[in-house]
């Protein structure tokens, strides 16, 4: 039997034993003890592998250690010795299957062979590479338009998979390439170019080490990119002020033992992290921003004053920005009571932070999917670039922006090419190298795909990686679309939700690991990644695949390609084969293609690795004007207003034992949650306001502007420290409350922490939520 649910406070430090015990423990669990403590050592090393958790960058000055707990969960996972066998699938039908949890299809281990689903048996089945290749290019070549595919990409796809990725669907003849990018920090790519020109982060990893205030806004660190804690340590030790603003306190962001400080661990000690923790209510960000620029200008109009030295850096705003005093006017214009009321944040407390900005002479701001995922997440951002320019910090040592992604090489994806939204000189550019006209309209992001899915004109889907159809919002009507698609396509490593939410005809195209060797014309071979800090490494596996018949995610490409290109663009001819053997070549073609940051790809990869040409970060401004741009936001609200009284907003937020749509436990061991991911966690006043009591069954309904019922039941109320007028629950469980509709306005990304929803009292169900759909006891 599955174990009760208890909800606790955690107490302890995040990190320190807690940490290593639970990484033990996910080894022993895998089967996978010796051979994962091995290759652990391996993993984010110059002759090693690159992490295929997040996108945090490894240590230039190499550590024993470079791994960190959730990176070695996703290793483990990944390298368990459990495997997904055709027995399996002739004993278990789909329909079953579908039933079970994502923890219960995940657990079952790594896929072994090219599978194929019979409507008639309604079983997988296994089949030959082969075939597997062929009936694909047919469905391909039988669409009446190209634009009738939609092609996604996971954030683990390496740099030269992603590439020729690019190079075969542009060959079939569409830019659809909704991407996880789509779903996280497009707000990023798409805003932060107006104002600097550039849409990366402008950081490197040693800019930590000169920094003299770092503000972390919108990211649980400890969980998401617990690699950055010891960066964040390091500061805090040099005496560097860290300033959190989120609706949650995050336990690694109060307090953090590093695993590999001996004298810590051996004392039970610890580092307090957040010197100034601003509790922001849900929406409140961009209100934040501009309270702490507000003081910015107060105390420069002080300083002034009394005859003392402006406090703004007018060399940097003089000869590189623009527009900076319609935002001061903006700024002076948005009064403190109206700051306070969207906020929830009291005005000494902004001019306290406001204080800390100033004393420093470079600060680094660091964000996450708590600004993206908003309506105005793309306007928050540029808010955030607003008040670095106040005091030139951009292109300095030790100061800049830090966008911190997830996925480990979403970043890089979207580099090489995978982009809906292709620019002309990048089209001009592949013309030009490839020798064919790609196709010069845009394609579908995520939200578009899903409606061309939904309106019927999309009528295939390929997935390079991922678990997609857990990831996208509105979960029920999204399941109904997935399933009248023609075809779907899932090149995957284990067991997910997209491989029993399909189309009338589907496969599953397993390949090899990040960790595993990639032999290709008897050599080993090597692929890269782009971490969130534009540095760019390689990566070599040490262990055998997980089955012999798995494919590099290179050669699937390569192989489906030349079938479909050989229906559909027979005039088209390029060396797959070779590419396939050999993935130097590719890099050659990603440096023909993007010379000006990829010139001389495959010798710089002789470094560990090597930084692109960031334009900001040297102070160029690649925007319309030549300039850094201030831009005015007028309001202060992250999301359009909605007048319902009772109105919460919901963020849906991952578990500490969770990574993406992967569940490694029902657990969140610093939030004090044990064996129950169905609970909603809410302020204790806004809870007494409705009449719920700790552990009371609710349910949760999205205020929806479109006419559709969008409830979830089964959830228990838990009272938890977050802000007033903020709820928090787990994603995926909570994509359905999740409008399609409910996005970011300048990029498509769903607004995911910041639902409008109403809550209420509701009865028991009849089970347990998130117990009766469990195979097995899942560990504590």
């Amino acid at each position: 039997m599955a174990k009760s649910p208890s909800y606790k406070t955690y107490n302890h430090p995040a990190g320190g034993w807690g940490a290593l015990n639970a990484t033990a423990k996910v080894l022993m669990e895998q089967s996978v003890v010796a051979q994962s403590t091995r290759t652990l050592l391996a993993m984010n090393k110059p002759d090693g592998f690159k992490c295929s958790s997040c996108a945090w960058p490894e240590a230039d000055e190499q550590k024993r250690f470079d791994f960190c707990e959730n990176g070695a969960k996703a290793l483990a996972f990944e390298t368990t010795r459990k495997r997904v066998t055709r027995e399996f699938f002739r004993t278990h039908t789909v329909t079953e299957l579908n039933g079970w949890s994502d923890y219960a299809l995940e657990q079952e281990g790594r896929l072994e062979e090219p599978m194929r689903y019979n409507p008639a048996t309604d079983h997988y089945e296994p089949c030959s590479w082969d075939e597997a290749f062929s009936e694909i290019a047919q469905e391909l070549a039988a669409l009446k338009d190209p634009n009738e595919a939609e092609f996604y990409t996971s954030g683990r796809t390496s740099n030269e998979a992603a590439f020729l990725y690019s190079v075969f669907v542009r060959a079939f003849g569409t830019n659809n390439f909704p991407d996880c990018s789509n779903m996280c920090h497009e707000p990023t790519s798409r805003g932060l170019p107006k104002s600097i020109g550039i849409g990366k982060g402008t950081i490197v990893l040693n800019d930590f080490a000169k920094a003299e205030a770092i503000f972390v806004i919108g990211q649980n660190t400890g969980t998401n990119s617990p690699r950055m804690m010891t960066n964040l340590v390091e500061a805090r030790h040099r005496g560097v002020p860290i300033v959190v603003i989120n609706p949650m306190p995050e336990r690694a962001l109060m307090r953090f033992t590093e695993p590999q400080d001996a004298v810590q661990m051996a004392t039970f000690g610890s580092t307090a992290i957040a010197s100034e923790f601003v509790q922001v209510r849900i929406g409140g960000d961009i209100a934040v921003l501009k309270g702490i620029m507000r003081g910015v200008l107060e105390l420069d109009d002080a300083a002034r004053a009394a005859g003392g030295a402006s406090v703004l850096d007018h060399e940097f705003l003089d000869t590189h920005t623009c527009d900076f005093e319609a935002v001061a006017a903006d700024v002076r214009g948005t009064e403190w009571t109206e700051i306070e009321a969207v906020s929830g944040v009291g005005r000494d407390q902004l001019r306290r932070v406001a204080g800390i900005y100033v004393a420093s002479r470079a600060t680094i701001i660091c964000y996450g999917m708590g600004i993206t995922q908003h309506e105005y997440g793309a306007n928050a951002i540029q808010q955030i670039c607003n008040l670095l320019f106040l005091r030139g910090n951009i292109g300095r040592p030790g100061a800049g922006i830090a966008p911190v992604r997830g996925h480990s090489n979403v970043q890089g994806d979207r580099t090489v090419g995978i982009e809906e939204k292709p620019t002309q000189a990048y089209l001009d550019q592949f013309e030009k190298v490839f020798g064919f006209k790609p196709p010069q309209e845009h394609g579908h992001d995520t939200v578009e795909a899903v409606e061309a899915m939904i309106s019927g004109e999309a009528k295939f889907f390929f997935g390079m990686g991922g678990n997609f159809i857990h990831a996208i919002p509105d979960t029920p009507i999204a399941y109904e679309a997935m399933r009248r698609l023609d075809m779907t396509v899932a090149v995957s490593t284990k067991l997910n939700r997209g491989h029993v939410v399909h189309g009338k005809k589907a496969f599953i195209l397993p390949c090899v690991a990040r960790a595993e060797i990639d032999l290709q014309n008897g050599r080993r071979q090597k692929i890269t990644i782009e971490d969130a800090t534009s540095m760019v490494g390689a990566s070599s596996g040490i262990l055998e695949p997980a089955s012999p018949h798995l494919l590099s995610e290179i050669v699937i490409v390569c192989r489906l390609a030349k079938a479909t290109l050989a229906l559909t663009r027979p005039d088209i001819v390029l060396p797959w084969d070779a590419f396939s053997n050999d993935y130097d070549l590719i890099r050659d073609k990603i440096a023909e293609v993007y010379p000006t940051i990829y010139e001389n790809m495959n010798e710089r990869l002789k470094a560990p690795h090597f930084h692109l040409t960031n334009s900001a970060r040297n102070r160029e401004w690649k925007t319309p004007s030549g300039k850094a741009t201030f831009i005015v936001f007028p309001g202060i609200a992250m999301d359009k207003p909605i007048e319902t009284e009772g109105m919460l907003r919901l963020a849906t937020i991952r578990s500490h034992d969770q990574f993406n749509t992967t569940i490694y436990s029902d657990n969140d061991r610093y939030r004090g949650i044990y064996n129950d991911r169905m609970v909603v966690m809410m302020n204790r006043e806004d809870m007494q306001a409705r009449g719920i009591a700790e552990q009371d069954w609710v349910e949760v309904e999205t205020i929806s502007l479109d006419g559709q019922d969008r409830k979830l039941a089964g959830l228990k109320a838990i009272a938890y420290p977050i802000s007033r007028g903020s709820v928090a629950a787990y994603y995926p469980e909570t994509n359905g409350l999740l409008p399609l509709y409910h996005y970011d306005q300048t990029s498509k990304t769903p607004a995911a922490k910041s639902i409008p929803v109403l809550i209420r009292k509701a009865r028991a169900p009849a089970a347990p939520a998130g117990q009766a759909a469990r195979r097995e006891t899942v560990p504590a």
